[in-house]
């Protein structure tokens, strides 16, 4: 029987817990059914946006492709953002069904499940590649009932701590390298089909892989959850508050040697910083979060601040729409969710006119606003794909809270689930408004390889990637007349080069398709032409008259491409560029990056023509520096007696070139450790000091 004492417990325990529930609503809003959700998207005009895929059919989505059958696969990651054993994992890949044709998913069949924390997917040989740390594992249905009955690991060895950086963002690049993001983080990676290999570290750089050459590398980077490869074999990606990089030098080319005074060869390429148009409040924890922080920069005299909204802070799965049903102006555009701000944010990618990288820009309707935005602060664009219906497909993984516990304050968090939403997920079709949805049924699988070859010209970048795959997986070299005779006759650059690398692929370049491919008439074919002619040696001469090509992106190429060879008439060729496009860094870089480019006969060659002189610009004076930095951490004695008797000539005996070269000899001595004893010996404050430090570098070097 109740006493008026505890029917008076119970009464002030249900007020209690009706004051919390009204405290944390107004901390943190409900979630919305899809429907609902989708009222709240503010889309740009002239498009709408359809439901693709829900709940109960797909939960947490990171990752959808489109296999060569048109069907659709999707890779959950539920744990997030708690850490997981390998293997114990609840991550799954579905597939999912449309089976009434209406455009809308209403089945899906589960094609793998217990996946530790899996990022990415990637088709390949019938198969799935799925980035799952610390592996990179490849699962295949060999009994055709949709569902994975193999799992192998293909690499393993990749960082695992942190699920906002690990390896990611698979992407299959023209190139036939299939390219991953590492975020530069810690790994010793081997390769399961090379065993007894030792293993790669991965630390500082992201990861390329060929599985039809069996070989693996670094590569430039370094991106996090969000990776898009253009036309032209060019790299994008995210990281966090950075919304848009470009990789501009590959790894191959900057680690020829080690001792390049540089060490960064990605960069932001936006022309309109980081700002975004945010529709949501920001979340209580992160506005209390960024007052805190900002008071203790006040507090330490800091000229530092912490934005809680209005910037990007959750840049993620960037992608380029190579699609062919937006409207034309919208192909090579790329598309970065920010999970922060619920938002999409669209950028116009074109070449600079000056230099070797791509400028991001607002769209003239877009300055004021994003592509799409929303109010319900639920809504987490975490990707996009392309589809062989030509439209763009955003995943919201739809969570109440998007950032991992561990930087968050522990009194904030502690009424905070970060699981909320786990039990949802959501998959938008992008489209133009008013169009009714179409249908396409392909199967490129069942497609002969002559055929697959006209696939290549395609307006939809989905046929062209996957035949060449397809190409490139069969091996099949009775297309290679075939393909050489469509690559003469073909008007569109991008399937010329696919036909390029369709050839590499099957082993069957020769000297007369990389001849005509240096002179085509497209930027992209003759830059990718480039690297390819570094393997015949009479491509030589030709590459020494593209440092004059009118595209600077193809000059930074031909500059890389040059330093694979051992020729006189380099020395004179790079003297030449440094004078004319030595004012941009990415031309210097390309040029240190080979032996010959940082040796003291390119010093020589410079000097015998004054480009030095006591008025000297300031990027000169940069150029001598970094190439001292470069000599000094080499220390080869004969390398050294050759540099130091330049620096003997009256045209070197100014002190700002003096100062400049001794900046960078103490510098490049410091790298070397067996030389930190003469980098300590080194000055450049006083006039007098500077000269005293050469003096004792001759008589260290130089015979007496």
């Amino acid at each position: 029987m109740m006493t008026p004492l505890m029917n008076r417990n119970i009464l002030l325990l249900l007020a209690f817990i009706c004051a919390m529930t009204e405290s944390l609503a107004q901390k943190y809003a409900p979630p919305l059914s899809p429907e609902e959700s989708m009222k709240k998207l503010q889309v740009a005009e002239g498009f709408s946006v359809d439901l693709f895929a829900s709940e109960p059919h797909v939960f947490d989505p990171v990752a959808l492709e489109f296999d060569a059958q048109g069907n659709a696969y999707v890779l959950e990651m539920p744990d997030y953002p708690y850490e997981v054993e390998p293997g114990k994992g609840h991550g799954r890949i579905r597939l999912l069904k449309d089976t009434d044709g209406d455009g809308k998913i209403d089945k899906s069949i589960i094609f793998a499940e217990n996946i530790t924390e899996g990022t990415s997917i990637l088709f390949w040989k019938g198969g799935v590649l799925v980035t799952a740390a610390p592996h990179i594992l490849y699962l295949k249905d060999t009994n055709g009932d949709g569902k994975s009955d193999t799992s192998e690991i293909l690499f393993s060895g990749f960082f695992q701590n942190n699920s906002e950086a690990q390896i990611t963002s698979l992407k299959l690049g023209v190139d036939n390298w299939i390219y991953a993001n590492n975020h530069g983080q810690n790994g010793k990676v081997s390769f399961t089909q090379l065993a007894g290999m030792p293993p790669l570290d991965v630390k500082g750089a992201d990861f390329r892989f060929r599985l039809d050459r069996n070989v693996f590398e670094l590569e430039t980077g370094s991106g996090q959850f969000g990776q898009t490869i253009d036309d032209w074999g060019h790299r994008f990606f995210t990281e966090n508050s950075i919304h848009v990089q470009q990789s501009i030098i590959p790894w191959r080319y900057t680690h020829r040697h080690a001792y390049l005074p540089i060490s960064k060869f990605s960069t932001s390429i936006t022309d309109h910083e980081e700002h975004t148009f945010q529709e949501t409040q920001p979340p209580y924890w992160r506005a209390e979060r960024s007052a805190r922080r900002n008071k203790s920069f006040k507090e330490a005299n800091l000229n530092r601040i912490e934005y809680a909204e209005d910037r990007f802070s959750g840049s993620t799965g960037s992608t380029i729409y190579h699609g062919d049903a937006m409207p034309k102006e919208f192909y090579g555009n790329i598309f970065t969710g920010d999970v922060s701000g619920n938002l999409v944010h669209r950028d116009i990618l074109s070449p600079s006119e000056t230099s070797p990288i791509m400028v991001a820009k607002r769209a003239e309707s877009e300055k004021t606003k994003e592509f799409i935005s929303s109010t319900d602060p639920w809504f987490r664009p975490i990707t996009f794909s392309v589809g062989p219906d030509g439209y763009l497909y955003m995943l919201d993984y739809y969570r109440q809270h998007i950032e991992t516990p561990v930087s968050i304050p522990d009194d904030l968090k502690a009424d905070m689930d970060f699981m909320a939403g786990s039990d949802m997920g959501r998959i938008y079709r992008v489209k133009p408004a008013n169009i009714p949805y179409r249908n396409v049924n392909i199967n490129l699988n069942a497609v002969s390889s002559i055929k697959l070859l006209t696939y290549l010209a395609y307006e939809n970048g989905w046929y062209r990637t996957h035949a060449h795959r397809l190409l490139i997986e069969r091996q099949d070299k009775s297309v290679v007349k075939s393909a050489k005779l469509l690559f003469n006759k073909s008007k569109d650059p991008r399937t010329r080069l696919h036909l390029l690398y369709v050839l590499e692929g099957l082993n069957a370049l020769d000297f007369a398709v990389i001849k005509k491919g240096l002179q085509d008439s497209s930027p992209g074919v003759r830059e990718n032409a480039l690297m390819l002619a570094e393997r015949y040696s009479e491509t030589l001469p030709i590459i020494l008259n593209m440092l004059n090509d009118s595209s600077p992106r193809v000059k930074l190429q031909a500059a890389l491409s040059l330093g694979q060879f051992k020729s006189q008439e380099i020395i004179a060729a790079f003297s030449k560029l440094i004078q004319s496009q030595g004012e941009n860094e990415w031309m210097r870089v390309a040029v240190l990056s080979s032996e010959v480019g940082s040796s003291p006969e390119l010093l020589e060659s410079l000097v015998g023509q004054n480009v030095f002189s006591p008025n000297s610009e300031t990027w000169k004076l940069r150029f001598l520096q970094d190439l001292s930095y470069t000599i000094a951490a080499r220390n080869n004695k004969s390398q050294m007696v050759s540099y130091l008797n330049l620096f003997s000539l009256p045209t070197m005996s100014d002190l700002n070139l003096q100062t400049a070269a001794l900046k960078g000899l103490k510098l490049g001595f410091t790298k070397n450790g067996a030389s930190k004893e003469i980098a300590s010996q080194l000055n450049t404050g006083l006039a007098s000091e500077v000269k005293a430090s050469f003096q004792t570098l001759r008589q260290l070097y130089l015979p007496h």
